[in-house]
């Protein structure tokens, strides 16, 4: 400690940003804990920063008293008065203790507090500053790569993209510029980076489009979903507040400049604007898209959805890999199954045939059961008598006959051990 610790604390304050007055106490507090290590005693002891002399000096304060019982805590009269004329019985006496006794273990202990402290203080202010900004775009410039992890310069912090937060595909080297969505504030996170980002995040997209399209952030026009593939494919729904504004329009922009910003930040990520509605059926059908739609079979119990679409349409519903239906069940939160018409039709004279041959009913029959979304024996029995019975258009007994009988297969199929495929679809 010998060396002018004022320079050090200025260089300290304007690189870092730290408080002065946190930076000396921290030099305090690790003056006191080497001392106490080295030294071995548990006395009154007081570290203060002397700015003049630019170190901290270590005093030891012992009590004035006749007879000594603890010479770490007192000192007799005599030698008291010697260190201050004036002193009295039961003063405190302050004896300063040169830093040189401390020794290099001592000095490596309060370096160690100090570097810990100093963390401390700037991890106070990373938080400070960004504590409110979680759940923003954060722009910043790759500095490094550590095992895989994105180290960013945000000015003011060390931001870290975690190798599973990228997009693959995308590469990046020093001085690139960045933009990522905050995640969250990490204690433990890679490399000592507190502010955690994403890329992959779902929410990235949002945010990205709020800042593209004024619709969004005035609030006139809100993205009620998003669902991504990252760095292939995404999906958004918008909906507006105002008849007059087209929502899918606003996000598209002039000859699509506010959408090809988004995809030329996300590298080239093809992104759906779908429009949202409140009608469940609709709002499928638009996520499905650019496929065309023939028929939609809406399953409540399960939240499930049948999609028809005509044959020359299925491989387009379902996209590459069944990428398109996929970020339409994600988008949509219902569970998609996509048919053409001509498998459906394949489907629906098996599922009659075995309703009319399982139930003892004509073909007539089992043809409204199954426009009614009832295609097998498992079905019926699955939902209740007052349910099953309240298809309009027909005979309540002949249906309750038909409910009994339901239950009656099922029940012989399951003793048996039939294959399911005997009485359901």
């Amino acid at each position: 400690m010998m060396l002018d610790l004022n320079r050090v604390l200025e260089q300290i304050e304007k690189d870092k940003s730290i408080p002065r007055q946190s930076l000396i106490e921290a030099i305090e507090s690790a003056m006191m804990s080497a001392a106490r290590k080295k030294l071995g005693f548990l006395g009154d002891l007081e570290a203060h920063f002397n700015p003049e002399a630019g170190e901290v000096e270590l005093f030891q304060f012992k009590t004035v008293v006749e007879t000594v019982t603890d010479s770490n805590r007192e000192i007799i009269y005599k030698e008291a008065k010697k260190l201050d004329p004036d002193c009295s019985m039961g003063d405190s006496i302050g004896t300063k203790i040169s830093a040189d006794v401390l020794g290099r273990i001592a000095a490596q202990t309060a370096k160690q507090v100090i570097i810990q402290k100093l963390r401390d203080a700037e991890k106070d202010i990373v938080v400070n500053e960004y504590k409110d900004r979680m759940n923003t775009v954060l722009s910043g410039v790759v500095r490094r790569f550590e095992k895989g992890n994105l180290i960013v310069d945000l000015g003011k912090a060390e931001a870290v993209v975690p190798y599973k937060e990228q997009i693959p595909g995308e590469a990046y080297k020093p001085g690139d510029r960045i933009q990522a969505y905050f995640v969250h504030l990490d204690d433990y996170a890679h490399n000592g980076a507190l502010v955690v980002l994403s890329r992959r995040h779902p929410q990235f997209l949002k945010a990205l489009f709020e800042m593209e399209v004024p619709e969004i952030s005035e609030g006139i026009v809100e993205i009620k979903s998003c669902a991504r593939e990252p760095g292939v494919r995404a999906k958004i729904a918008v909906y507006s507040k105002d008849d007059d504004v087209d929502p899918v329009g606003a996000c598209v922009g002039m000859k699509g400049s506010r959408v090809q910003s988004v995809v030329q930040e996300l590298r080239g990520e093809k992104i759906d604007i779908v429009l949202w509605d409140e009608d469940s059926a609709k709002f499928v059908c638009n996520a499905i898209a650019p496929a065309e739609v023939s028929k939609v079979i809406i399953k409540e119990n399960e939240k499930s959805m049948e999609i028809i679409v005509p044959d020359d349409q299925l491989s387009l519903a379902i996209g590459r890999k069944g990428q398109n239906v996929r970020l339409a069940a994600n988008l949509t939160g219902w569970n998609i199954d996509i048919f053409s018409e001509s498998k459906i039709d394949e489907m629906a004279k098996q599922a009659k045939a075995r309703l009319s041959e399982f139930l003892d009913i004509d073909e007539s029959i089992a043809t409204i059961l199954y426009s009614h979304a009832y295609r097998s024996v498992e079905e019926i029995a699955g939902v209740s008598e007052e349910e099953f019975i309240s298809i309009p258009g027909m005979d309540q007994d002949a249906l309750k006959r038909i409910y009994a009988k339901a239950g009656e297969v099922l029940k012989e199929a399951k003793s048996e051990k039939k294959s399911d495929a005997i009485v359901s679809a």
